[in-house]
């Protein structure tokens, strides 16, 4: 080791020694012709060198050359500026007075790239230009392994689709071929505050930069999204490529608001979104075929086009075994946190107008809030800020549904018109869950056609407008036992109604028929008839104040000696979820023997007032009277009290 160190140290005596007279004697201005020779054999491009140059041999071989642009031979503008560009030479042919570029690194370049109407940009010739010096066979074909992207900055217009772009600190590291026809390049970049990671390889780098087609894969990799391609590129007339996306994100309602797309109103779903699919694009139309997407838990299959040509356009044919809607509706309520009122918040309408939307879905099992749906085929079109969903065939509530639901935007109002078909369907379910009646049951047909337009759901309650009809059978009302009610008073008028509101009331056909006039809903014809009783209903229901102002006739069919039936008028006032139902007090005083002749002898409007109060108190109908203030009470309401106790 010892007789063989001081030929080694010897040998790099000279080699030093001779970098150092090399770098005495080298020719500064033949290295400069040299590189900028090599870089526009490389790049096709002329080196425009508007600052200082820097030589260095030793220790570190490389030419910078300072406030530099690179542009075409038959173009004015350069296509990109370049604070410093460095080439770093390759020792042995420097030796040997040879110069050859081993990599460059271009610090703190500034691209600037303009799309025309026509698709052609500022940078065209330029690729045309890289293409023609890169193609086999040309003449002075040399190369160099890399080129470096440090603190660079790009900036896209397109005023055609509107369009400006840029990324700041872009880190590149580009193979360029040398021996292979490939391409690579991987690095980072700023794009909308977020810090993205790409790389892409090109398997014939000239054919792509022809037109021709090659190879293409690509990735960019963020916190709001992540998207690979594997597949051919194409771009003779038009761009076109075919292979197999792949997308991710942990929140599509952030990777949309990142990208520039308004997200759907609301707050609620849009989360995790996975999708994979053969892809094949032809200029702005995407299809995607072999589809399997997830988005909130619910996975399908199928396939889905988009379209971009100058509005966006989305369509898509999708199956699932299981359909989970429930967060996309969890923010919208149509009543306040009160649960009485209607909600008075207004409609965020602004994604109706960014998308074109036609959808089909087909599903096993479809979840929405509390519904729950069977086979379900669903239909969505969003068109010019009108959403149009309709339900071709679903199994819903035991039975079978159709129907559809429309929203149209004007300004900041919603114009909704909704007609659905219930075919033989659980009553008790289907009424609890639309409309919050929990007191029904038995099975049935439910026609709703209904319209209105507001900024709110309270808004949509005032001019609700359409009609409403069921026909059901073989069911019961809850909160009433109607035949044990008459058959008490009809024994005894007066003994006093007891417990209203318990018991159920079993009936065998039921026919109702409402028609809705600006939030106010008219009962046309309301008939439930049982096995012993008959109610009949007329009047109104406010929709607005979810409250009920109706009279009805309670008779039973028979009446048990056989003579003629029980008649007994009742009045229903109040919420709907907790009405008032009493019995109408003259009737009742009219059928007791002793009281009827009273009622008729007082003729005076204050004193029947006050025999008819003292008759509710016993019989528990109707809501207390006020007393009258300015007046005695009349000296006949003692006798009454004692009248009414008697019978």
């Amino acid at each position: 080791m010892k007789r063989l160190g001081m030929p080694i140290a010897a040998f790099f005596g000279l080699a030093a020694v001779g970098l150092l007279g090399t770098s005495w004697f080298l020719n500064r201005d033949a290295l400069q012709s040299a590189v900028e020779a090599q870089i526009r054999a490389v790049t096709g491009l002329e080196l425009v060198v508007n600052g200082p140059i820097d030589v260095s041999v030793f220790p570190g071989s490389y030419v910078s050359f300072h406030n530099v642009g690179l542009k075409g031979a038959t173009t004015v503008d350069p296509a990109l500026q370049v604070d410093v560009l460095t080439a770093n030479l390759r020792l042995l042919p420097l030796l040997l007075r040879r110069f050859e570029i081993a990599d460059v690194m271009m610090l703190r370049p500034h691209i600037h790239v303009v799309r025309d109407g026509s698709g052609e940009s500022n940078w065209t010739p330029f690729v045309e230009t890289i293409a023609k010096a890169m193609t086999p066979g040309a003449e002075n074909q040399v190369s160099f392994s890399e080129i470096r992207i440090q603190d660079g900055e790009l900036n896209y217009e397109d005023a055609t689709n509107r369009v400006a772009e840029q990324l700041n600190d872009i880190d590149l590291s580009l193979a360029w071929p040398s021996i292979s026809r490939s391409f690579a390049a991987t690095g980072q970049f700023d794009w909308r505050g977020e810090r993205v990671d790409g790389s892409i390889s090109a398997s014939d780098f000239v054919a792509m930069l022809s037109g021709d087609r090659s190879g293409l894969k690509a990735r960019l990799a963020s916190a709001p999204l992540k998207v690979a391609f594997d597949g051919s590129v194409a771009n003779r007339t038009s761009l076109m490529m075919e292979g197999v996306t792949t997308i991710d994100s942990s929140s599509l309602r952030n990777a949309l608001r990142w990208m520039g797309q308004a997200p759907p109103g609301g707050g609620g779903g849009f989360g995790r979104f996975a999708l994979k699919a053969r892809t094949n694009v032809v200029a702005g139309s995407v299809a995607l075929t072999n589809v399997n997407v997830e988005l909130d838990g619910n996975v399908a299959e199928g396939v889905m086009t988009f379209a971009n040509n100058g509005r966006q356009m989305l369509q898509a044919t999708l199956a699932a075994d299981n359909l989970d809607f429930t967060p996309y509706i969890s923010t919208f309520r149509l009543l306040a946190s009160g649960q009485r009122d209607w909600n008075r918040q207004l409609f965020d309408l602004s994604s109706l107008s960014s998308t074109d939307l036609d959808m089909r879905l087909s599903a096993a099992r479809v979840t929405v809030g509390p519904s729950k749906l069977g086979r379900t085929a669903l239909g969505a079109n969003l068109r010019g800020g009108a959403l149009a969903l309709s339900i071709g065939e679903a199994q819903m509530y035991g039975g079978i549904a159709k129907g559809s639901f429309a929203v149209a935007r004007s300004d900041a109002v919603a114009d909704v018109r909704a007609q659905f078909q219930f075919t033989d369907v659980d009553l008790q379910a289907c009424a609890s869950e639309l409309f919050g009646i929990t007191k029904l049951s038995g099975r049935g047909n439910l026609n709703v056609s209904l319209t209105a337009s507001g900024s709110s759901p309270f808004g949509l309650a005032q001019s609700l407008d359409g009609t409403a009809s069921l026909v059901g059978h073989d069911g019961a009302i809850a909160g009433f036992n109607v035949e044990q009610l008459l058959k008490r008073l009809e024994r005894r008028p007066l003994s006093g109604g007891g417990n209203f509101r318990s018991g159920s009331t079993p009936y065998d056909n039921l026919n109702i028929s409402v028609k809705f006039a600006d939030g106010v809903a008219t009962a046309e014809d309301i008939r439930v008839e049982g096995p012993a009783a008959r109610i009949t209903l007329t009047g109104t229901a406010s929709v607005p104040s979810r409250e009920y102002d109706m009279k009805g006739v309670a008779s039973l069919t028979s009446a048990p000696s056989g003579g003629n039936g029980f008649d007994l008028p009742f009045v229903v006032q109040g919420p709907w979820d907790d009405p008032l139902i009493f019995p109408d007090p003259e009737s009742l005083i009219r059928r007791s023997p002793a009281s009827a002749p009273l009622l008729d002898a007082v003729k005076d409007r204050k004193a029947r007032d006050a025999v008819r109060t003292v008759i509710e108190r016993f019989t528990g109908g109707g809501r207390p009277a006020a007393p009258d203030a300015t007046a005695p009470a009349p000296a006949t309401a003692p006798t009454a009290a004692e009248n009414a106790k008697s019978n």
